[in-house]
């Protein structure tokens, strides 16, 4: 049912209520049985246990686990057919040290997740609200958790509204519903019955769940809670949109399931080679061979998919996470980290994210001159240019602030804190900054003596407000409104310090709120009469609200912060369009949107939500990447915007702050929440948080997903290299090797699965890990949004297979060379096992950049300096411990050995960086 268009008896006959009693306990107790509390519907928290074993369905995870049903089938068939326990046991080493890595990466990827969600729990508001209510009529504080609809509640200056009302009665009330409208100044309440068809922004006898009193007071009668509210129906929309995989996670899991293609190709191909090889050399296949090929098949299998990937992958998110952390971001899933990094769309909300949801004077006209206001915000500081004498315009401040109930205080903190209706309170900190205060007027002192006789309360049918003062035996009407409102009953103007018809001086009133308006101020104006005593106290409110005399107008704004031009700039410089959407006004966003930088052009167009209304998808999908300013839209539109962008094959943030942003922002590829001003629907909706509310916040968040992105390349690159070279050495050995060299038989590998798993996770991943801190290239900022559609490995096949391959043939050899010396298989195995280790050691300070090693000097990331030398001396280690030499099958060696493995593997690196370097090649080697 609809209340705004039924009368105040017909709402409450039809919600079975009195108006001077309330609900009766009993109905309100029953009327909470069928509705259930005053909440919106939260989503089910994942429990912990779920969440730890999320991690268990990525595909490397899947092919790290059938790598151990592989091992242990081999320990299996060792044990009960072969009674070989020392390789049996081997192949229980391999399961047990890949099911180690499984748990690592499925703790990493738990704690980073638990840990933002509590981050967002702690700053979620934790007190309960209360609210005045009437029931079995007497008025108490009801716990807002149990409102049903049909109470009655009143509601003062700085009260939330907890549910739908419809008003009763009210006095002066206005309400910011900016959460619902965007809209940042107050809207005056009323109690008419209103059309069928009014839009939710008009209902002004209604008031909305979410919303705050900024001005006067009101009793209403609830008539929705919880999910049934306008707020309600608004996050009710957050059910039909799924959250976006993002990019990250787009081409990690594309990469990783070719992988897994790529990975049992070889492992099928080498199981069935080294079976034909034993067929075709002795005429039968040998049963007893299985185990030997089976633990080549694992080595291969986990030399073939880069394992530590997730590993890694979180931490270097994880990195990216506490980067934003610093810079006041707080992102709730990992992967969003490097979404940001791809981003070339950032649409935007005006009120409270682009501004500072603060109306403000920025320029006033008063006695024939034009003043400007410096200073935003509640602060009552700033200049008023130019500097004259203030009786050029102290006529008009002090009438501003005596017609005016708003006021400003400090709070513990010490921060001025606004109470009132946000255009007065603006009136007021103009006034402050001229140092005139409504308390310092009505003093007593021996000068002057003003009393407040009259309160005419605003309505929105006059749009006016009146007082009437008493300054010592004199009586004034004082009187504010819409310029043309106040232009009509006036007769008189005040210019250079006289007082002259205004018949003349229409057209120049006129011309100065154009021009105010012109530069998104809003205008307001003021002016004052002189009354005789009897008129003062008996006169009706239209006989005291004429005959007046202009005295100014003020130009009011919510200002843009400070910081947004800049980052604003930076942005495009990156290649990030910024689109501003809002439900505010078409000429004050294109304004706001010229000031900052969003748009070159002063009548640049705006589209409007009733012409997005009139559109067809594919007709606004043809507009949406030339339009850069959208008005008056609402929640719907906001969607139908992200998604048009998203069909250009955009990659699109969304920020904002109230409750009407939190569906395009979980249709967005990326969410961007205000953390103290935004509602909890909306940081519930969004991916990432900003505990300063600043948009800058969203252009360093930018600069980390890019860096974070560059560091993932490099990872990978550096892991998929190390990969190439240990298949390649595996299957040169199934491939070449057909017959026993010296002490070594043709069936063992080149490399232990171990020995592998070593690589992967300690000399490979630590370093690759430590690539996570590296700082940004110079130009990070300067580079186009990357193209999401295309492979994580663009640009960068070439060099990981001449790398990897220069790389594993090089470890073949040295284990060829250990063979045809006579060493045994550990000691072939080890010197195999040390050339890659360090192969790749070399290899990762090349891996730091797109270019070459020699383009970034090799010690500023302590860390990777760190890293590489724990790597290097673990790995020496492992080859002399015994416990390593039993488990891994590793052996000792003699220095001069050591020596050879730990610098001749440097010369590919060095080598194929030099000629890149001589013949200016970027990407091939």
């Amino acid at each position: 049912m609809k209340y705004f268009d039924k009368s105040t008896k017909e709402v409450l006959h039809h919600l079975k209520v009195e108006r001077t009693e309330g609900l009766s306990t009993k109905a309100a107790k029953r009327r909470l049985e069928k509705v259930g509390p005053n909440q919106l519907r939260q989503a089910e928290p994942v429990s912990k246990v779920k969440l730890f074993f999320s991690s268990f369905k990525e595909p490397i995870i899947i092919v790290l686990m059938v790598a151990i049903v592989l091992a242990l089938l081999s320990a299996l068939y060792d044990f009960r057919v072969t009674q070989d326990y020392n390789h049996g046991m081997a192949a229980i080493y391999e399961a047990i040290a890949i099911m180690i890595l499984i748990f690592v990466n499925a703790f990493i990827s738990f704690y980073q997740a638990n840990s933002a969600q509590k981050s967002l729990d702690a700053l979620q508001e934790m007190a309960h609200h209360h609210i005045h209510t009437l029931r079995d009529g007497n008025w108490e504080d009801l716990d807002t958790s149990k409102l049903v609809p049909g109470d009655i509640i009143s509601v003062k200056m700085g009260d939330f509204i907890e549910g739908d009302v419809r008003w009763l009665k009210v006095s002066e009330l206005q309400v910011n519903e900016s959460h619902l409208t965007g809209e940042a100044d107050g809207i005056s309440k009323a109690t008419d019955v209103l059309a069928s068809d009014t839009d939710l922004g008009d209902r002004t006898n209604m008031g909305f769940s979410g919303s705050t009193v900024v001005n006067g007071s009101g009793i209403g009668v609830v008539v929705a809670t919880g999910m049934q509210t306008e707020l309600g129906k608004i996050a009710d929309l957050l059910q039909g949109e799924k959250q976006q995989k993002t990019p990250i996670e787009r081409n990690v899991n594309a990469l990783t399931k070719k992988l897994m293609y790529v990975a049992g190709a070889i492992v099928l191909f080498t199981i069935l080679f080294d079976i034909g090889k034993e067929f075709f050399r002795t005429g039968t296949i040998n049963i007893g061979k299985l185990p030997e090929i089976l633990s080549g098949a694992i080595a291969l299998a986990v030399a073939s998919i880069p394992d530590a990937m997730p590993v890694v992958l979180s931490i270097v998110l994880t990195i990216g996470a506490t980067i934003l952390a610093r810079n006041n971001g707080l992102i709730k899933n990992l992967s969003s980290v490097e979404t940001l990094g791809a981003t070339s769309y950032i649409a935007s909300d005006k009120t409270g994210t682009l501004t500072k949801n603060q109306m403000t004077v920025t320029r006033f006209w008063a006695n024939n001159a034009t003043f400007q206001v410096e200073g935003n915000g509640y602060e009552p500081l700033g200049d008023i240019i130019p500097v004259t004498n203030d009786a050029d315009y102290r006529a008009f401040l002090e009438a501003a602030v005596l017609d005016n109930e708003a006021e400003i205080m400090r709070d513990e903190d010490q921060k001025w804190q606004p109470y009132g209706n946000p255009t007065d309170v603006s009136l007021v900190v103009l006034a402050a900054k001229a140092g005139i205060t409504r308390s310092d007027l009505l003093e007593k002192n021996d000068d002057r003596d003003i009393d407040v006789v009259r309160v005419l309360p605003f309505d929105s049918t006059r749009k006016m407000m009146s007082v009437v003062i008493q300054e010592q035996d004199r009586y004034f009407v004082i009187t504010k409104g819409a310029p043309d409102v106040i232009l009509a009953k006036s007769e008189k103007i005040q210019l250079d310090d006289e007082y002259r018809d205004i018949a003349r001086y229409r057209k120049k009133v006129d011309s100065k709120v154009l021009e105010f308006a012109n530069n998104a101020l809003r205008t307001l104006a003021v002016s004052k009469r002189e009354v005789d005593a009897q008129t003062a106290h008996k006169a009706t409110v239209a006989e005291l609200e004429q005959q007046l005399t202009f005295l100014g107008i003020a130009g009011i704004i919510d200002p843009p912060r400070e910081e947004v031009q800049d980052s604003v700039e930076i942005l495009h410089d990156a290649g990030v369009q910024v689109v501003m959407i809002t439900g505010d006004h078409a000429a004050t966003a294109r304004a706001i949107a010229y000031q900052l930088g969003i748009v070159d052009d002063k009548h640049a167009s705006v589209i409007e939500g009733k012409e997005i209304e009139a559109m067809t998808n594919d007709e606004l999908f043809e507009e949406v990447q030339q339009t850069y300013v959208y008005a008056r839209v609402s929640p719907e539109h906001k969607q139908r915007i992200i998604k048009q962008l998203q069909r250009h094959g955009e990659v699109v943030a969304m920020t904002g702050d109230g409750i009407n942003d939190a569906p395009a922002l979980r249709a967005a590829d990326i969410g961007v929440a205000m953390g103290i001003n935004g509602t909890e629907v909306t940081k519930d909706a969004a991916d990432l948080v900003l505990l300063d509310d600043k948009f800058t916040t969203i252009e360093k968040s930018v600069q980390a997903g890019r860096r974070i992105f560059a560091n993932i390349r490099n990872f990978i690159r550096q892991e998929l290299i190390t990969n190439v070279a240990e298949v390649l050495a595996l299957v040169l050995s199934v491939v070449l090797i057909s017959a026993p060299i010296g002490n070594i038989q043709e069936t063992t590998p080149t490399l232990t699965a171990l020995m592998v798993l070593w690589v992967n996770m300690i000399s490979d991943s630590l370093p690759s890990f430590a690539l996570g801190f590296d700082e940004p290239e110079a130009d990070l900022m300067r580079q186009k949004p990357r193209n999401t559609k295309a492979s994580i490995l663009d640009g960068m096949l070439v060099r990981i297979f001449i790398r990897g391959a220069v790389m594993g043939i090089m470890v073949f050899l040295a284990f060829v060379w250990a063979a045809r010396n006579g060493m045994g298989i550990p000691e072939a195995q080890t010197i195999a096992f040390l050339t890659l280790v360090f192969g790749q050691l070399w290899h990762v300070f090349d891996a730091r950049t797109e270019n070459t090693l020699f383009s970034r000097p090799p010690f500023e990331n302590g860390r990777l300096n760190l890293a590489v030398a724990f790597a290097a001396v673990s790995s020496i280690f492992v080859t002399l411990l015994p416990f390593f030499n039993n488990v891994m099958g590793t052996a000792p060696l003699s220095m001069n050995l050591y020596l050879a493995v730990i610098f001749l593997p440097a010369i590919p690196t060095f080598l194929l960086s030099g000629i890149k370097v001589i013949f200016k090649i970027k990407n091939a080697l």
